[in-house]
């Protein structure tokens, strides 16, 4: 006999997280949206200063840090909820606010933790698919609201199309649903949105009681290694999210370098200007090979193969020690999703897929592939 474990467990996907985690190789890695710039020394300086403390618990209310994101956004520290990545904030937010019977309405494919939040809480999912330019389509969202739905995602620079909204169609959004249903606006990817200025957005939590914006240090400020998420939105949500969730959850270090790290906008404007670049390389690259890229708002780009086999093509590029995420595992058969590096990163994948191309990687769909993905 073994253990037997609860049925929903069946439901729950795994997170599909990259495959080079442990390689020793010389590898590209541009398969998890990292930034390629390690962290500036300010927050390094911070990291040590906090060393010696280990031998005592992180602060459970995250006060230090919560003031600091309070104070760079303009919105008082009850409205900050901390957590260890945003997606402890989004398993968090599910567990508040789902339940069997209860719906959760998001795009498709957008990021990879959403399919988990129904299956973990038994509420029903409701997955609306991109449109034609792979953004999401608000208005087939707003449709599918009911009197059972709690929960709406949208992310905005989506992952892992990269592709993003104006402001102005979010707010109509927001404006048009009913205040029982907390529409959840994944920010992960924000600053790098020519689209908007990161603060804007912030308008919507002061103007609707429902609305909870979900923003990250993982991304622009590369703090990846340390988890740590934030969300802004009504004191209740914050409340509702505390409730659920194991105590002192975000550590010491992670509070410390996050709490420095928010108050470095120079640098944040450095960092985007530089992948701005990056971008418009890599993207311009691949359009000049004839590949379809979806117009990228982040720090990545989701490139149509034209009918190659994405998983075999991920294997070839793998063989030349460059990491990308096949679209198969992501929502998306038959694209890559490739972050943008450094220039010489870049310029190693592109000549990676310039051989993958030209030695047929990808022209049979029942290739053999190992597990890189």
């Amino acid at each position: 006999m073994t253990i037997e474990f609860n049925r929903r467990l069946e439901a729950i996907p795994y997170y599909p997280a990259a495959d080079a985690y442990g390689d020793g190789r010389d590898l590209v890695l541009l398969a998890s949206n990292e930034t390629p710039f390690a962290p500036p020394p300010a927050v390094r300086e911070a990291i040590a200063d906090r060393l010696a403390t280990l031998n005592r618990y992180p602060d459970p209310d995250k006060s230090e840090l919560r003031r600091r994101i309070a104070a760079r956004c303009g919105v008082p520290s009850e409205m900050i909820v901390v957590g260890n990545g945003s997606c402890e904030i989004l398993l968090g937010a599910a567990q508040a606010l789902l339940e069997p019977g209860a719906e959760v309405v998001f795009a498709w494919p957008s990021f990879s933790v959403y399919p988990q939040l129904a299956a973990l809480t038994g509420a029903r999912e409701i997955r609306v698919p991109l449109d034609s330019d792979d953004r999401h389509d608000l208005d087939a969202l707003a449709r599918e609201v009911t009197a059972a739905t709690r929960l709406v995602l949208v992310c905005n620079p989506n992952n892992p199309t990269g592709t993003a909204l104006p402001l102005d169609a979010i707010d109509e959004l927001a404006a048009a649903l009913p205040r029982h249903v907390c529409l959840l606006v994944d920010e992960a990817y924000v600053e790098f949105s020519t689209l908007q200025d990161p603060d804007e957005s912030l308008e919507l939590v002061r103007r609707y009681p429902n609305v909870v914006l979900l923003r990250t240090f993982s991304k622009v400020y590369g703090l990846c290694g340390l988890r740590c998420g934030y969300a802004i939105g009504p004191e209740s949500f914050r409340i509702a999210c505390e409730k659920v969730r194991q105590p002192f959850t975000v550590n010491t270090l992670a509070q410390a370098a996050a709490a420095v790290a928010i108050d470095l906008q120079d640098e944040v404007e450095r960092r985007v200007e530089r992948t701005a670049v990056e971008r418009e390389h890599v993207v311009g690259e691949l359009r000049a090979r004839g590949l379809r890229v979806a117009d990228s708002q982040a720090n990545f780009c989701w490139v149509e193969l034209g009918g190659r086999d994405d998983r075999a093509i991920c294997d070839e590029l793998a063989r030349r020690g460059v990491i990308v995420r096949a679209g198969s595992a992501l929502g998306g058969p038959g694209h890559l999703r490739v972050t943008f590096g450094t220039r010489a990163e870049n310029d190693r994948f592109l000549a990676a897929l310039d051989a993958a191309l030209a030695a047929g990687g990808g022209d049979r769909a029942d290739r053999p592939v190992s597990r890189n993905r």
